[in-house]
């Protein structure tokens, strides 16, 4: 495969989708990516399957309309409600993120595990029907109301965030999971707040570094790798980039657009 210096673009309802882009510019550091963060309409998860496809369309043509190569759809709610559209209307490759049900259910003692996701990701026909290959695992299900708006006002280590977090989890405690899922892209940066609550033996799993892996593979395979050398990653938000920058930190810059 010839090298492909096009960049990669990773788009998101917001800041958590800077949790993808990690592993991804981690795994692959000569790519150069472009991240939109689509602020200005997070979350997605309590909006009709219509309009995230349809804002799921647009952040996909903004970064078409800068030459990307690949596209990661950094965003559970937009994978499972919007990626099989993208698919079918552009040549594009698409990486989409899913809840890491699979590996849980495999590695689970207790045969319970829990999964923290948005409304639209629990709702979807793409989460439903993985979810029923495993008939033998007790799933317990939990929407995170307000957590996605908390990290996007920058609130994540409120007093407000800890509430919610323990009237999600409490329950899935009790009821003896081994294994949390993380099915919003927003919630690695819960992590170190998640443990203060979960037993030890209770494992967390989130999908960055499989979809790192995935992204690398489709390159290999399909579009070719950069041959550049580190180069600089490009950041855009549709609002006040204040919340994104703190996030991503220096020395890398975020950039106001009207996207």
């Amino acid at each position: 495969m010839n090298s492909n210096n096009q960049p990669i673009g990773i788009f998101d309802s917001g800041v958590g989708g800077t949790s993808i882009w990690s592993a991804v510019h981690d795994l692959l550091p000569n790519e150069q990516t472009i991240y939109l963060a689509d602020s200005k309409n997070a979350p997605y998860g309590q909006k009709p399957k219509e309009d995230i496809i349809a804002l799921s369309i647009k952040n996909t043509e903004y970064l078409l309309d800068l030459n990307c190569k690949l596209i990661v759809v950094a965003c559970n709610t937009a994978t499972t409600n919007a990626i099989q559209e993208l698919r079918k209307r552009y040549t594009v490759p698409f990486i989409g993120i899913e809840p890491a049900i699979k590996p849980a259910v495999t590695h689970s003692k207790t045969q319970v595990i829990g999964i923290l996701a948005t409304q639209g990701t629990l709702n979807s026909d793409l989460f439903h029907s993985t979810v029923a290959k495993y008939q033998n695992t007790k799933i317990i299900e939990q929407v995170g109301h307000g957590l996605v708006p908390l990290i996007e006002s920058g609130a994540m280590n409120s007093p407000e965030m800890t509430a919610l977090l323990l009237s999600y989890l409490t329950p899935m405690i009790a009821a003896n999971i081994d294994y949390l899922v993380l099915g919003c892209s927003h919630y690695p940066y819960l992590i170190p707040q998640i443990k203060k609550i979960l037993p030890a033996h209770i494992q967390i799993i989130d999908s960055g570094q499989a979809v790192a892996r995935q992204t690398q593979f489709v390159l290999q395979e399909k579009v070719g790798l950069s041959d550049l050398h580190e180069p600089e990653p490009i950041f855009y938000t549709n609002t006040n980039p204040r919340v994104l920058q703190e996030i991503i930190g220096a020395p890398f810059k975020v950039s106001a657009k009207d996207f």
